[in-house]
């Protein structure tokens, strides 16, 4: 039996998230709340109820899950108002603003046996799944050096939704900025790239340049590993001049993939090893197991009905979260934050 799932944030990504739904075996969208007639007007011609105000949905016995895809800086205390209305959530990244409300969630959601999970899709992204390959085949020998970029000449804000504040991601108020946007799944892809090695420190550098003045439309995040191995995130808006999306290096050879402006993961995933034993080049074999958008919806139902965990836990996002505040203390304080060990 399918679960049932309220959106709450009806605007582009609430909207795509109701066809991901309704794609999946195992759960559907059933009702959905925005702020903005337009929104819960589109809404509606998708075969969903829409409601006024999300205590509806919230409050409505026969909806399983909830979706938060409401902007940053909403979806701690709408989370935490869906768990403690007793339905399971799905958030849409970054978690929250801050580690202590991850935490905060976290903690809840166990207490009350509901299942909190962060819609961070892009760890089945056909490229992160390809350098992964690399690594844990060891292609690389000893990891140096991983460095992972997104560039153009362009702000991240993309296709939003028009009908209400279409630039919300350049506003801070909002948790806008390149570090919470396409930052937060980068630095989630490099913490597990790295795994079982962990952060230890971090400087970054966030700076509104172009785009925005209110946040950051470039951020540089460095990071060290307590193998010894330096890695480094970097969402930079405000360049013609692209650099790779991937660059590794290791005691065995170096690989680069190209940047795509239409963020095509089929290009990033084409991956060119320079052996560090030989003058040739070859090309990495391109991963192969991938959960597709439909697929996530239909681990988090399974794990809604008890059968399995979600695709994405949320204890699994709290070090990504860590890395976000660092690199937000880090660049405000201009000096290295240090992590310690610890994994959450």
């Amino acid at each position: 039996m399918a679960i049932s799932v309220g959106i709450i944030g009806f605007g582009r990504i609430g909207a795509e998230h109701a066809r991901w739904i309704n794609e999946s075996e195992s759960a559907r969208a059933v009702a959905a709340t925005d702020s903005t007639p337009a929104r819960r007007d589109l809404a509606v011609s998708m075969g969903l109820r829409a409601v006024e105000e999300a205590d509806a949905l919230l409050m409505d016995s026969t909806i399983d899950a909830i979706l938060v895809s409401l902007p940053t800086s909403m979806h701690f205390d709408m989370s935490r108002r869906a768990l403690l209305a007793g339905k399971h959530v799905m958030v849409e990244k970054p978690m929250t603003l801050t580690h202590a409300e991850a935490v905060e969630l976290v903690e809840l959601a166990r207490s009350g046996k509901r299942v909190l999970s962060v819609f961070h899709n892009r760890r089945w992204d056909i490229d992160f799944l390809t350098v992964r390959k690399a690594v844990e085949f060891g292609v690389f020998g000893k990891l140096i050096n991983i460095e992972s970029r997104l560039g153009q000449w362009a702000s991240c804000v993309g296709p939003a939704a028009k009908e209400w504040r279409p630039e919300w991601r350049n506003e801070a108020r909002f948790g806008g900025g390149a570090l919470y946007d396409w930052g937060s799944h980068f630095l989630d892809q490099i913490q597990l790239l790295m795994l079982p090695a962990r952060p230890i420190r971090v400087f970054a550098q966030l700076r509104g340049n172009v785009w925005s003045k209110d946040c950051d439309d470039f951020a540089r995040v460095c990071i060290d590993f307590d193998n010894g191995a330096a890695g480094l995130v970097e969402i930079n808006t405000t360049t013609m001049r692209n650099l790779p999306r991937w660059h590794i290096d290791g005691t065995q050879g170096s690989a680069d993939s190209p940047q795509s402006e239409n963020y095509d993961t089929n290009e990033w995933a084409k991956l060119t090893f320079q052996p560090a034993t030989a003058d040739s080049t070859q090309r990495l074999p391109v991963a192969e197991q991938r959960l597709k958008k439909s697929q996530i919806w239909d681990q988090f139902a399974a794990a809604c009905q008890g059968n399995v965990e979600p695709a994405v836990t949320a204890e699994s996002v709290l070090p990504t979260m860590r890395l976000l505040d660092a690199a937000r203390e880090s660049s405000q304080t201009g000096t290295t934050i240090e992590l310690g060990v610890t994994s959450a």
